[in-house]
């Protein structure tokens, strides 16, 4: 009995751990994460709540309403500026003519961003588009990888 009093209190200090650094990752995440501003004058049928980006990276999520104004477009075009006007890339999203309201996430990969600019597009431009990058992980995911890489380390 006394045996498994012990192990009993050796998995909850692990699910206490693993639970702690999660918050602590998070925490540490969030908190690099700086608002970069819009500018191009408003689109009517675009609503950013956020745009944030760090030294390296970003994102950018918003709805595309397609309720009230049409839009015959096909693309939303999303050009990436430093501090000093440099044109570092751009990323599209695809509209569906056929939502009302479609959300959007655009995650980039680019140094030193400090502001976009938005713009209703019929066709991509491949030469300064940035490569795609994957969704940030889900809870469940990190979970399982964090489980996998005790498992593979003890």
């Amino acid at each position: 009995m006394d045996k498994m009093k012990k192990y009993f209190i050796y998995i909850l200090i692990l699910v206490l751990f693993a639970i702690f650094t999660e918050f602590l990752i998070a925490v540490a995440l969030n908190s690099n994460y700086k608002y970069i501003g819009c500018a191009s004058e408003k689109l009517d049928n675009v609503e950013i709540y956020q745009s944030e980006a760090t030294k390296v990276n970003g994102r950018i999520r918003g709805i595309i309403n397609n309720k009230d104004n049409k839009i015959d477009k096909k693309y939303l075009k999303l050009d990436f500026f430093s501090e000093r006007n440099v044109n570092m890339g751009s990323s599209y999203v695809e509209i569906d003519k056929e939502k009302e309201e479609m959300p959007f996430e655009v995650f980039f990969k680019l140094e030193n961003v400090s502001y976009y600019k938005t713009s209703f597009v019929d066709q991509k431009d491949s030469k300064g588009e940035i490569e795609f990058i994957p969704k940030e992980l889900t809870k469940p995911q990190i979970f399982i990888g964090t489980a996998l890489a005790m498992l593979f380390f003890w």
